[in-house]
């Protein structure tokens, strides 16, 4: 649980999450979100993959991001407290 609350502590990380529980989104697309460089939106995702909160897919050389249920489940929590 630490792991998770860590994970979604960090602001720009809980609006990368909130962003692909709209919807799958390549990793290339979030900078412009969130407002931080590419290498940074990639360990903030590393983080939130690791916490168990996205899934990872390969599209050729993309990278598909889209929530878990695990993520879902704390995006509703979260939001109702």
């Amino acid at each position: 649980m630490n792991d998770i609350l860590a994970a979604v502590a960090d602001d720009s990380r809980w609006k990368m999450l909130k962003k692909i529980a709209n919807g799958a989104m390549c990793a290339c697309e979030l900078p412009r979100f969130v407002r931080i460089t590419q290498p940074a939106v990639s360990q903030h995702l590393k983080v939130l993959r690791a916490a168990g909160l996205v899934h990872m897919r390969k599209d050729g050389a993309k990278r598909i991001y889209s929530i878990s249920a695990k993520g879902r489940k704390i995006i509703v929590d979260i939001d109702r407290w």
